[in-house]
């Protein structure tokens, strides 16, 4: 598996990320020296790692659904997998243009022009982010994945080993590449929910089916057939035809 830990793919995977996560010195100190261009990590390292979250979004919101408001939804199968590969797919995009931007940082602030360290730097540093994707496989433990900030702390500590940073200049150039990130992560959670279909209660015939519980209040569902049904706190349920016209 190129320069990674020697062993089979995902024993690789499971050492690198071990490396990282647990002895960052020892392990960027390892990332240093080796030659592994983005292509090769991007396979090997990056797909497997970054499709935690959306996998374990799409389980979740099959699963367990959404709670918004004290209002909980389920999506439909498509809906659920259309969002989660549009999160993954950006996810991709955005790691090759933090890369890019950390690269370009690099000379400014001493450090090397090399995209494909830029690549090892950032791919590895995002780790955390990526381990703690598997949160939302229950919605409600979603804010747990506020552990992924780690990745920020692990990208400072490779900056100087892996872009030749210099130590003085390796804070300045962490949050300015950080502050890169951040506006790419809005512009790809704003992308994502372009592509993402959002659950409507008014959705017509052939819109799939939605249900939302409104806990002592009742509960609502649209149904495939363009309906939608109503139950009461009591158990009353009323059924009404969803009028696209209104």
């Amino acid at each position: 598996m190129g320069s990674l830990p020697e062993g089979t793919q995902s024993s690789a995977i499971v050492a690198r990320a071990k490396g990282i996560i647990v002895d960052p010195n020892a392990e960027w100190a390892k990332v240093a020296v080796e030659t592994d261009q983005p292509m090769q990590v991007f396979l090997r390292y990056v797909l497997p790692l970054a499709a935690i979250g959306p996998i374990a979004s799409f389980i979740g919101m099959q699963v367990f659904g959404i709670s918004v408001l004290g209002f909980s939804m389920k999506f439909t199968f498509m809906q659920a997998l259309t969002a989660s590969i549009a999160s993954f797919v950006i996810s991709l995009i955005s790691i090759w243009v933090v890369a890019f931007i950390a690269n370009l940082l690099s000379p400014k602030h001493g450090g090397k022009d090399d995209m494909a360290a830029a690549f090892r730097l950032v791919a590895y540093a995002w780790t955390a982010s990526w381990l703690a994707g598997i949160f939302q496989l229950v919605p409600m433990l979603s804010i747990l994945g506020l552990v992924g900030l780690y990745s920020l702390y692990l990208l400072y500590k490779g900056v100087t080993p892996v872009m030749g940073v210099p130590q003085e200049k390796a804070a300045v150039y962490t949050v300015l590449t950080i502050l890169a990130a951040i506006v790419t992560m809005i512009i790809a959670s704003f992308l994502t929910g372009q592509f993402t279909p959002t659950p409507d209660p008014a959705m017509g015939a052939g819109a799939g089916e939605m249900s939302i519980d409104m806990g002592e209040a009742g509960s609502m569902e649209t149904n495939a057939d363009g309906t939608m049904t109503i139950t009461g706190p009591d158990g009353e349920e009323v059924t009404i035809t969803v009028d696209d016209q209104q």
